[in-house]
């Protein structure tokens, strides 16, 4: 995929739409992981995400709206996919810690060339399934885009969260799933969000255990 000029005038602009900064740096490391999606994408089937100008929204500024509201620690994406959002905000917060978790080791071990192209020493890679994972720390705050349904992603990552973390789960309509959580997990937030270049419904739900 070649970069275009465009392609990196769209991800300006989303970024500034967002109210976030990113440097020219970052900026061209975002447009690079992109580069590295795309090209592993015609033989590992990463995303149904194709055209360049798609994954700039549908990928970069989807992730990088949640971004606002997280905070300062250690951070572990579930069902981290390609990276996303994991690898993205890697890119624009060098001072924290994110451990990407996926069950398939053809997105893992592309999540791992990524980070060693991307020079991100804040990004662990681990291929395994959640539910038989033991990394032996918590963290501060769990995430996840497309993992499973609310009540399964808490569910499945309970043991994995310090005593005051949150999980973030990035969803669309998340009403109806939201009604089956467990009557010990608290919906702190819903955050509506507006994704430069979606014309979809997202939002951010971040919840605590009681």
């Amino acid at each position: 995929m070649s970069l275009t000029p465009d392609l990196g005038q769209e991800l300006a602009l989303g970024i500034a739409q967002l109210g976030l900064e990113a440097t020219p740096e970052v900026q061209q490391k975002l447009l690079s992981y992109l580069a590295l999606l795309q090209k592993w994408n015609k033989v590992y089937n990463l995303t149904a995400i194709r055209r360049p100008e798609q994954m700039v929204s549908h990928h970069l500024l989807d992730s990088l709206a949640v971004l606002p509201y997280l905070w300062p620690g250690r951070w572990l994406d579930v069902g981290c996919g390609a990276g996303l959002p994991g690898v993205v905000l890697a890119l624009m917060r060098p001072q924290w810690t994110f451990t990407m978790l996926d069950s398939n080791s053809k997105k893992t071990s592309f999540v791992q060339q990524a980070a060693i192209e991307l020079g991100l020493s804040n990004v662990s890679v681990c291929c395994a399934r959640v539910e038989d994972w033991q990394p032996g720390v918590r963290f501060d705050g769990i995430i996840s885009r497309a993992f499973a349904e609310t009540a399964d992603f808490t569910a499945q990552t309970r043991r994995l969260l310090e005593q005051d973390g949150r999980w973030v789960a990035m969803k669309g309509a998340p009403e109806q799933e939201l009604k089956r959580l467990p009557a010990d997990i608290r919906v702190e937030r819903i955050i509506p969000l507006q994704v430069p270049g979606l014309d979809a419904a997202r939002c951010l739900v971040i919840l605590k255990a009681m």
